[in-house]
């Protein structure tokens, strides 16, 4: 695999993000929402993946106290299966472990196992399901939780 660079979003990335967005979720985010994130939320924190100067793909965390909720995730779809969402998640993961957070928590769709697989695999485990939680088809959505160690590694 080529080596990923995981970085900051800038505004000047939306253009890819949105175009990335629009091709993963059926309710994509828009471009003010994205914008609010990045110009007006102290709590979050959004990272671009880029491979050969293109964003293939990017991740979105919200830091309350020592706790991280991740807002979305997405690769491109030309680039997915070849684990680059997990390189993006675990580049996430040791930046956040070295800030002081100490657990991360997000919801995946019950019907989307390639995900909550991916999850499993960097520490994630269910805690429970938040029902009607999408709102475009009313499906529920399976809260997950990871703790963070302190020695650079998920517990």
């Amino acid at each position: 695999m080529n080596k990923g660079l995981v970085r900051p979003m800038h505004v000047d990335d939306l253009v890819s993000i949105l175009e990335i967005e629009h091709a993963s979720f059926a309710t994509p985010w828009s471009l003010e929402a994205f914008t609010a994130e990045l110009k007006e939320n102290e709590y979050a924190r959004y990272l671009c993946l880029e491979l050969e100067g293109r964003v293939i793909g990017y991740m979105g965390l919200w830091v309350i106290l020592d706790e991280g909720h991740i807002t979305n995730i997405a690769i491109t779809p030309d680039h997915r299966g070849q684990h680059w969402g997990e390189f993006l998640m675990r580049s996430m993961m040791e930046k956040m472990m070295a800030q002081g957070m100490e657990r991360m928590t997000l919801e995946v769709r019950v019907s989307n196992s390639l995900a909550q697989s991916l999850y499993k695999r960097l520490g994630f485990a269910s805690a429970g399901i938040r029902k009607g939680y999408y709102a475009d088809t009313g499906e529920d959505a399976m809260i997950m939780w990871a703790e963070l160690g302190t020695d650079g590694k998920v517990t």
